[in-house]
């Protein structure tokens, strides 16, 4: 299975999205090594002192296929979960540094916890999903799917022309433009979809 990720997808203002959507999206794949399910603690990694959160929505592929429409897209989601994207800030700036991928920044064993899939079916309009992010008790990002400049089809018809999306795949689908920032050891996450608590770690 794949993990594939997107960079810059929200933005705070909707008139915004126009000049942003210029068909380029940042698109990134991490290893299936990061996976960490079941709301299970996560020991912070030794390979970083700059861990970067950002949750994000996750969706997951239910059925394989290549080349997709964005008006056939939202079929090809089964379920839609919560996650945090992790980045090792300090590894990504070394890498940037030398012209090199983000690949090990984002790639290390803990760096894509999630949780909480629901049928797709259970949400009435995948543009306009509520989710949140408190940590240590206090609301740290919230966001909206109306804020995407790429909507859940979208991403899925663009990735589709690189890659076969298979059963199982998951896509971390973007982060509110706000409210991103470090966490430490100790630190206790929980993420919300829709008021519902579905993700609920801390860092040991």
């Amino acid at each position: 299975m794949k993990i594939i990720g997107i960079g810059k997808n929200y933005v705070n203002d909707k008139s915004e999205v126009a000049a942003l959507k210029t068909g380029a999206q940042t698109i990134f794949v991490k290893a299936e090594s990061t996976l960490v399910e079941n709301s299970a603690d996560i020991v912070f990694p030794s390979i970083t002192k700059q861990l970067i959160y950002e949750v994000e929505l996750v969706a997951k592929i239910g059925k394989q296929g290549k080349d997709i429409a964005e008006a056939d897209a939202a079929s090809y989601i089964s379920e839609i979960g919560i996650g945090i994207d992790y980045t090792a800030k300090d590894v990504l700036t070394a890498s940037r540094d030398k012209k090199g991928p983000w690949a090990l920044a984002k790639g290390f064993d803990g760096a894509s916890p999630v949780a909480g899939f629901k049928p797709v079916s259970n949400f009435s309009d995948l543009n306009d999903i509520n989710f949140n992010l408190l940590i240590n008790g206090e609301e740290k990002q919230v966001g909206n799917t109306s804020d995407m400049i790429y909507n859940f089809v979208e991403i899925i018809a663009y990735v589709s022309k690189f890659m076969t999306l298979e059963p199982g795949d998951l896509i971390f689908t973007g982060t509110p433009a706000t409210g991103a920032g470090e966490n430490v050891k100790g630190d206790h996450l929980q993420a919300s979809v829709e008021g519902e608590l579905l993700l609920d770690f801390k860092l040991i």
